[in-house]
């Protein structure tokens, strides 16, 4: 049986196709090397714990250290317990010493009378001072620790610097999603530490980069090099523009075409297009618990303005950028601060339309015409409809105010073309509107994927107090939109939103259908709700 592209936990290379686990950390053997102690931190899904279990491996078998992976992960529920969280830690370690090291190089039991504050300290020197050889610690999930066992650890930790490597381990990783700034403490005021202290001593913050077109490429390359299955050059570009290279994803559509689709020939962008919507369709923990992010009042502070087309707050705390960085959910580049990839961008707004859609009744009509095509015009009358009765109390009820007439519609066109086709959305910072795409499959394969689409450009606008009719903006801003589609038409939706808008039961009285031209004399389809 071939390899398969790995989705859940850390690659096996007898299993799984991988690339060289250490190729995106080229400096840690030197860190190693030089006795330091380091930080890696990166989001979930991107390696670490492939890439450190490899290292201990590497280490180990040069005959040069005592290298071993371990996790604090089974400490999380104890963050106000320091003594069961040093217990655990100890324990984890020394049960993956029997795992991964031969007798010799294994830690004594720990001291089970030592007092609290000192249970990890015993631990680790009298194992620093029995082995062989200089000890390497790896210490994964660091941040699954909390407040006061947090403090405890770090501080057990940084006690041992001074006396490494027979008093303490001559080289130490703490790994986890965040930089140690960002780890939370108990009390003082503020829930973050602010600087590295209690764990000031290490000399370097490393992360795990994204794979590149070329690493996509040679992991791919290694599916065909087995089974023969060869990947076309405008899949692989697109498996790249989806994921933008973060390797949970492009693992994870690979699974999709490998193992859910079954593709049987040559995979084609078709194909990658279909393996990216049943992966957000999948709602699969990786990106479920992103999306449950959004709750966290510091990740909406960030993310919010990029769903609406604003701006960051002025006063906006830098660490909050950087925590949703460190997560992985944006990145900050030269192209500005934006949403991590097109995937994450469509999981994000999708997830807050999903209490919407569960509230959304759809009568059982057929929204595909005779030939196949969708019928845009109808669907548009059937939100109409729906908006004069339902638009109101749908909006009040939004936790997310300032996004909540994009989230209704989207909502609604999500329950409509669910099943028969895809929406491509267009946001963020600057942008001052949303773009939707709604591509309708008139023939698929027998995959699913699209063979012939009916497409249709959407450009929503909101119209609040203070601003101008969008109308001659959102014409322009559609234009550019159409003209990079290659359409000629489009719709132009404007939410009034101003506090002179009809509201009770005037709001029956919304929906206003009129036709307009682009400066481009491109034909647009105006919509006033």
């Amino acid at each position: 049986m071939p390899r398969f592209f790995n989705t859940a936990g850390p690659n096996r290379l007898e299993k799984n196709y991988t690339l060289p686990a250490l190729r995106r950390l080229p400096n840690i053997r030197a860190l190693v090397g030089g006795e330091q102690w380091f930080v890696l931190h990166a989001p979930r899904q991107s390696g670490k714990t492939t890439a450190m279990l490899a290292l201990a491996k590497e280490l180990t078998a040069s005959g040069q250290y005592t290298a071993l992976w371990a996790t604090c992960e089974a400490g999380e529920p104890y963050r106000h317990d320091p003594a069961a969280a040093e217990r655990i830690v100890c324990e984890d370690i020394f049960r993956n010493a029997a795992l991964y090291l031969p007798e010799e190089l294994r830690p004594p039991p720990r001291d089970r009378e030592a007092a609290q504050g000192t249970i990890l300290t015993g631990f680790l020197q009298a194992w620093c001072a029995k082995s062989p050889r200089p000890v390497v610690l790896l210490l994964d999930e660091i941040d699954a620790l909390q407040d006061e066992a947090l403090i405890g650890v770090l501080r057990q930790l940084r006690s041992m610097y001074p006396a490494r490597p027979t008093g303490g381990p001559a080289s130490l990783a703490l790994i986890g999603l965040r930089d140690v700034r960002d780890y939370k403490v108990a009390g003082g005021g503020s829930p973050h530490l602010g600087t590295a202290s209690p764990f000031n001593i290490s000399v370097e913050s490393l992360t795990l980069g994204c794979f590149d077109r070329a690493d996509i490429a040679e992991l791919y390359g290694q599916h065909t090099a087995e089974t023969g299955q060869q990947v076309s050059a405008d899949a692989l570009e697109a498996i790249f523009e989806y994921t933008q290279g973060q390797p949970w994803l492009v693992n994870a559509l690979g699974y999709k075409l490998q193992m859910t689709m079954k593709v049987d020939g040559p995979i084609e962008r078709s194909h990658v297009d279909r393996a990216k919507e049943l992966l957000v369709l999948s709602r699969a923990t990786h990106l479920d618990s992103l999306a449950d992010k959004l709750n966290e009042p510091r990740v909406r502070a960030v993310v919010e303005p990029m769903l609406t087309g604003g701006e960051l707050p002025i006063d906006l705390p830098q660490r909050d950028i950087e925590y949703c960085i460190d997560l992985g959910l944006i990145v900050a580049d030269r192209q500005g601060t934006h949403i991590a990839n097109p995937i994450y961008r469509e999981v994000l707004p999708r997830e807050l339309t999903v209490p919407c859609q569960t509230r959304i009744r759809l009568d059982d009509r057929r929204w595909a015409l005779d030939d196949g095509r969708l019928d845009w015009r109808g669907l548009l009358d059937a939100f109409v409809d729906f908006w004069r009765q339902h638009g109101d109390w749908m909006v009040r009820g939004q936790s997310w105010p300032e996004f909540a007439h994009q989230i209704v519609l989207m909502a609604f066109l999500q329950r409509v073309v669910n099943g028969g086709g895809v929406i491509d959305r267009e946001y963020g910072l600057g942008r001052k509107r949303l773009d939707l795409l709604v591509r309708w499959a008139v023939e698929t394969d027998k995959y699913g994927a699209t063979v012939r689409e009916d497409r249709h450009a959407l450009e929503v606008k909101v119209w609040r107090d203070g601003q101008k009719d969008p109308l001659t903006e959102g014409l322009r801003q559609l234009d550019g939109y159409l003209g990079r589609l290659g359409l000629e038409t489009g719709t132009l939706m404007v939410f009034d939103a101003r506090s002179t808008a009809p509201t009770g039961e005037a709001w029956e009285t919304r929906g206003e259908f009129s036709e307009a031209q682009t400066p481009a004399g491109r034909g647009v389809v105006v919509v006033r709700v």
